[in-house]
């Protein structure tokens, strides 16, 4: 029985899926978690803790662990443990990815140099230290341009300027993000840094893609048809197949190849966010991991194979079917938070898992919890899932589904709003 090593933060959506593909594929898996107790009881004997944010020391652990129990592959769910994946598999020898590809790709500054370098389209940035005088900086730059942490992921902290005002108020808003002491813990010396890049106008697509030996396979591209022009850049509608014209579609594919291909990514799946223009299409992120949250639910391959099957038949040298996604259009919506509070409840779901297109609804936070939206929060209330004939109907049943939700929350203000 092949055996997998699975890193998969406590925090993480995905561990569900993965661990039900393993079982589907009859792979044996250990879980490495930075929190064993959190999955004792899903995966009980079968887990190892690792500190994510101690590379060195959580990589030897691992290996010493392989000695006793081998290992066949190590696959990271998320994008906290992407480097921590290489390095386990470079020290075991097993098929990976460089490890200094894996780190270029989980910091937004670094991916920026090495695609400037090598001609591949990304938007102007500059790096600052949350210790200089914004107001002084914002007579440096281009605008409108984005704010953002070098390291954190789903749009956290990502905040447009349209003006020098709005740059000041903007730069100490992020750096009071970057200074909560979660934050900080998970970002290192990377928590004092803040990327500003020219604002790129244009529609934005998300492709979902799998090395195999420097080979970049597309699995599949969706269209973000809501505007994401900021404030803030939260993340609604994913819709597949893209609209886009065959000629555009070919040149993000293009572009996204040549993105993997300067940072020197070879094997596994990744996640790359462009927008398109009249300059053609340019990268805005590439991540060396598959998309977030459980998305991922939207897509089926082959004879139904789910992303997570793939990644996991990719990791272990097991045969691949087919990697092309099934006929039908599939969607999927975020439901953004509206407002920071407490959820004291919700009503609807059951009318929008009727609407019409609708595969399955999921609310993923829990009544009485604390909700916060961007560009401070994390989170999503849930996910909304969309299958039928032709793309724009998977995107008007999930508009109508949203519509039939209704969430309380009970207010209450954020220190960066006080």
């Amino acid at each position: 029985m092949k055996r997998l090593l699975l890193l998969l933060p406590s925090t993480s959506y995905r561990a569900a899926d993965f661990l039900d593909a393993a079982e589907r594929l009859g792979i044996e898996v250990v879980v490495g978690s930075n929190e064993r107790q959190a999955l004792e009881s899903v995966v009980p004997g079968k887990t190892i803790t690792l500190d994510f944010t101690d590379l060195k020391e959580s990589a030897e652990r691992a290996v010493a662990f392989a000695k006793d129990s081998p290992l066949d592959a190590v696959v990271s769910a998320d994008e906290d443990a992407i480097v921590l994946a290489a390095m386990i598999s470079e020290a075991l020898s097993l098929p990976h990815n460089p490890v200094s590809a894996a780190a270029a790709a989980k910091d937004k500054h670094r991916l920026r140099e090495i695609l400037t370098a090598a001609s591949v389209p990304t938007p102007p940035s500059q790096i600052f230290s949350i210790d200089d005088p914004p107001e002084t900086l914002s007579q440096k730059v281009v605008y409108p341009c984005v704010l953002k942490p070098t390291f954190l992921s789903a749009s956290r902290g990502v905040i447009r300027a349209n003006h020098p005002d709005e740059f000041v108020a903007a730069f100490y808003r992020l750096g009071r993000i970057l200074k909560e002491p979660e934050v900080k813990h998970l970002g290192g010396t990377a928590a004092k840094q803040i990327l500003v890049e020219d604002f790129i106008p244009g529609k934005e697509v998300a492709l979902e893609g799998l090395l195999q030996n420097g080979y970049l396979s597309i699995l599949a591209l969706f269209d973000k048809p809501d505007p994401l022009d900021g404030p803030f850049f939260e993340e609604t509608i994913y819709v597949t197949p893209s609209r886009l014209p065959a000629s555009v579609q070919e040149a993000i594919s293009e572009c996204t190849g040549r993105a993997a291909a300067a940072l020197g990514l070879k094997e596994g799946p990744i996640h790359a966010e462009l927008r398109v223009n009249e300059r053609g299409p340019l990268i805005i992120e590439l991540a060396a991991r598959s998309i977030g949250g459980i998305c991922s639910r939207a897509l089926r391959f082959g004879v139904g194979l789910t992303l997570e099957e793939i990644i996991l038949r990719h990791a272990l040298g097991l045969p691949i079917e087919s990697l092309e996604r099934e006929r039908p259009a599939a969607g999927v919506m975020m439901i953004p938070i509206p407002a920071a509070g407490i959820l004291t409840g919700y009503q609807g779901v059951e009318e929008a898992k009727k609407v019409p297109g609708i595969e399955d609804v999921k609310i993923m936070i829990h009544r009485r919890q604390k909700i916060i939206p961007l560009p401070e929060g994390r989170r999503y209330l849930g996910f909304i899932f969309a299958r039928a004939p032709r793309p724009e109907e998977a995107e008007s049943a999930l508009r109508e589904a949203h519509r039939k939700l209704k969430f309380e929350i009970a207010p209450f203000k954020l220190k960066s709003e006080e």
